[in-house]
């Protein structure tokens, strides 16, 4: 059945608004409601969402406005982005993630791993993601108050860039949604279904995980497209 195969084919991870959207994406006519209705029968549910690592330590450093002010949409690629630093634990032993997402389409851009959450873990996730930019571009960087995030090194990468540098308010996850969610869905989808031998087999889990999310999984917000195929759509590629 149609309904099953997408589900295994994206591992449980899509819920029925994704099943029928992907669905749709084959050419075929579906209401959602019916869709929901047969997951249930068939005992098909998506995976459920766990908290994350707080990078927050004390009130020293620099500490910026909160430019974004919770309007986590953009009408072009590099106007807004936001980043944040998640960790995972494997036997006792953890790895730490940091990415930067583009708030028009939800990808992706860039990101870093390391065994430790060093300062270079971000700086080098953040020169990554300057490398994509153009000489015009000049992004809003939006992260939480974490002592990466206010040193006074990291301010001056953005400033040396033209890189307009946000925060979120001092403990409000909401500040940073787009990123919280992203973090959520990771770990739903990838890092708790699945066991883990070592760091380096969850590393390049990881890897393969945010090539799956930016190519292949769809979301609703982007018309039943993943991020790269919205992005690479006629209307959304740059001018020449």
């Amino acid at each position: 059945m149609t309904i099953k195969s997408i589900f295994e084919t994206h591992k449980g991870r899509y819920g029925y608004r994704r099943v029928a959207a992907a669905i749709r994406g084959r050419g075929e006519v579906v209401n959602h409601k019916t869709v929901q209705r047969l997951m249930v029968e068939m005992g098909l549910k998506s995976l459920v969402r766990p908290k994350k690592y707080r990078s927050y330590k004390g009130e020293k450093g620099h500490v910026a406005p909160d430019l974004l002010q919770r309007q986590f949409t953009a009408e072009r690629m590099n106007q807004k982005w936001t980043t944040d630093v998640t960790e995972f634990n494997v036997a006792g032993e953890k790895l730490y993630l940091s990415p930067v997402m583009d708030l028009h389409n939800g990808e992706i851009i860039a990101f870093e791993t390391a065994r430790r959450p060093i300062f270079k873990l971000v700086k080098d996730m953040l020169d990554k993601a300057l490398n994509t930019l153009g000489e015009a571009d000049g992004p809003i960087l939006h992260s939480d108050q974490g002592w990466q995030y206010r040193m006074p090194a990291w301010s001056s990468l953005l400033e040396s860039r033209n890189i307009a540098q946000s925060m979120s308010r001092k403990g409000n996850c909401l500040d940073n949604a787009a990123m919280e969610s992203f973090f959520a869905t990771l770990k739903s989808e990838f890092f708790h279904p699945n066991r883990f031998d070592s760091i380096e087999s969850l590393r390049d889990g990881v890897e393969d995980y945010i090539r799956y999310y930016n190519n292949d999984r769809i979301r609703m917000k982007l018309k039943g497209l993943s991020p790269v195929q919205y992005r690479t759509q006629p209307l959304n590629r740059p001018s020449l």
